[in-house]
């Protein structure tokens, strides 16, 4: 289990995550939810060990980061690099070695041709594949669903359910909110770097309605706008 308790970030003067405490249990996905710059990427870099913080954040079997795999949201590559050699360097990061990605090309990339002639959501599928190669403890995704086409998106929520499976903790955030409610155990809305409400799956019709009903007022402002 992971245990947050009463973690702040701040940024200069700006404190940018408030008295942030939860805790995080295997074999559940915990979606996040909220408008940009709402600090869901904030909170999971500093989850992930790159960002200090106040507060403190406790894993029950081991030391956190070494069981831990992150997609960030913005993705780097060495631009002379393929894909087979990425997904290689991936898995001999937590000592996994393959001879052969082949039979593991879930989303059937071009794994000879150079990283940098991939397209953005390319990127993002050759991270995830060698995510799960590391086959770690804890994955964190920061927007995982953004910027792939929609078969890709239908494989990643079978990914998810089956890390769920597997006994993994999943913390992934999107703005795409049907791929929160499809697969996630709960859902966390946080507003202005504070946790605004955790919503359990027999609420969610009812976040659905008032996702719907702010929608609806804001298409009426841009049609009186426009």
């Amino acid at each position: 289990m992971i245990d947050i308790i009463e973690l702040n970030k701040s940024f200069g003067t700006e404190n940018v995550l408030k008295q942030i405490t939860l805790n995080f249990k295997k074999g559940n996905i915990y979606g996040f939810a909220g408008r940009n710059g709402a600090g869901k990427t904030t909170l999971f870099n500093c989850i992930a060990g790159l960002e200090n913080f106040k507060g403190k954040i406790t894993y029950s079997e081991g030391i956190l980061k070494n069981n831990l795999s992150y997609l960030p949201t913005d993705l780097y590559y060495f631009n002379n690099i393929t894909g087979n050699e990425f997904l290689k360097f991936m898995s001999m990061a937590r000592n996994k070695f393959f001879l052969d990605f082949s039979d593991k090309n879930i989303f059937d990339l071009p794994l000879n041709k150079y990283i940098s002639e991939y397209s953005t959501g390319m990127k993002k599928k050759i991270t995830l594949m060698g995510i799960l190669l590391q086959q770690s403890n804890i994955i964190v995704l920061d927007e995982p669903f953004n910027g792939v086409d929609l078969e890709s998106n239908e494989i990643i929520s079978e990914i998810l359910l089956e890390l769920r499976k597997l006994n993994k903790i999943v913390i992934l955030s999107s703005h795409i909110f049907s791929t929160l409610t499809d697969v996630c155990d709960k859902i966390i809305l946080i507003e202005s770097g504070a946790i605004k409400k955790i919503v359990m799956p027999n609420e969610y019709d009812t976040l659905k309605s008032e996702f719907n009903s702010d929608q609806d007022r804001k298409i009426s402002i841009i049609r009186n706008y426009l």
